[in-house]
């Protein structure tokens, strides 16, 4: 989407502080400003290339590691729990590194991006204030900690705390250690459940997928990139998951001035919602809309490409986009591998609007072992 539409000012505005407390700040996120925007993207963006994130594999591998053990725990076929749990520890984990729990204010925001009033919740309030303080002060002691070993000469790791580092303002950026700690997991938590929850109603994909990573993968406990590349089912089916199931349902822009898109004239002063839930789901774009089917994103199928946005357009595109899905492949690969899964019936599988979409449910779900002929190798 051209620079041209900057980012709503009445949404982004009220995640910039909640409740007098600084929270996102003027991070990527909330930054405005093409310029100044432009400017911390250029910082961020070598913390997303290619060869970072291929050495992010063994952060990946580790922490899915971690999860399927849980996991074990839990697959003797009685055991009842929600998916979208498991699934936020690992990418929990991923972002941050350690354990770690807070509560995050954004859960209170409305569909529209505001935080509700909330009269008579004084104490809720004081608690999301602490949260907020907590989050940041975390926050400041990781910058604190990572600057003082730089400058004693330690070499310093080519990641996003070290490219945060590059900024010119300290509270700058703390707002993006706050914004890349909390959109850096959730999201990717709910894409995850999302996808457990579909392929467990299409037992011809879930068994198809399973194919696919027994013959890439096998047994191995060790996922390396180029599997990942050769995930392709398995790549068609998380895309096809975002268009039904979109994490973030939309972006806003706002016009400064009148503009005429195709006709129609657009006042100035306007908040345009970009819904990639919408036009997801609109015949007009995609044939039998709400059937799951993967094959919309095979290689010779057309590509939806201004129909289908969920991480955004343009130049303010998700720049975590490729860490996201390729964190998605390794622990979808190792949840396929290991385990054959169930959903507990009498759910509803609807969406949650909390300014991000997930499972109102939370995606309960059964598990059992799967048997491989092949011993696992480490």
């Amino acid at each position: 989407m051209s620079p041209q539409y900057q980012k709503d000012p009445r949404t982004y505005n009220n995640i910039c502080n909640l409740f007098g407390e600084r929270f996102l700040g003027n991070s990527l996120v909330t930054e405005r400003n093409y310029e100044r925007w432009h400017k911390q993207r250029k910082i961020m963006d070598p913390a997303f290339s290619r060869t970072y994130l291929i050495g992010l594999m063994e952060t990946f591998n580790e922490k899915a590691e971690e999860l399927m053990e849980k996991l074990e725990e839990k697959a003797e076929g009685k055991k009842e729990f929600s998916m979208l749990t498991m699934m936020s520890r690992v990418t929990l984990d991923v972002i941050a590194k350690v354990p770690a729990t807070f509560l995050f204010p954004l859960q209170l925001a409305d569909k529209s991006g505001r935080v509700p009033y909330m009269p008579g919740k004084q104490k809720l309030i004081k608690e999301i204030q602490a949260s907020v303080r907590l989050l940041r002060r975390v926050g400041r002691e990781c910058i604190k900690q990572r600057r003082e070993a730089v400058e004693n000469g330690k070499e310093a790791t080519m990641d996003i705390l070290t490219q945060i580092l590059k900024g010119d303002d300290d509270e700058n950026m703390l707002d993006n250690f706050v914004a890349f700690f909390v959109a850096g997991h959730e999201t990717t938590a709910n894409q995850l459940s999302f996808t457990v929850m579909a392929v467990a109603q299409h037992p011809e994909i879930l068994e198809r997928l399973q194919a696919e990573v027994d013959e890439v993968i096998g047994a191995k406990r060790h996922i390396d990139y180029e599997d990942l590349c050769k995930l392709k089912y398995l790549s068609q089916v998380l895309k096809e998951s975002l268009r039904l199931y979109p994490p973030i349902p939309g972006t806003l822009r706002w016009t400064e001035t009148e503009t005429v898109v195709d006709g129609i004239k657009i006042p100035a002063n306007t908040t345009l919602n970009f819904s990639t839930y919408v036009m997801g789901r609109m015949e007009k774009f995609f044939k039998d809309p709400l059937t799951f089917n993967p094959e919309r994103f095979s290689k010779d199928a057309p590509k939806p490409y201004y129909s289908y946005f969920p991480f955004s357009l343009g130049p303010r595109s998700c720049i975590g986009q490729a860490f996201a899905q390729m964190e998605a492949k390794v622990v979808m690969a190792k949840l396929l591998q290991r385990f054959e899964f169930q959903l507990v019936p009498g759910q509803s599988f609807k969406l949650l609007d909390i300014g991000t979409f997930r499972p109102s449910d939370g995606v309960m779900c059964k598990l059992k072992p799967r048997s491989h002929k092949k011993d696992v190798q480490m």
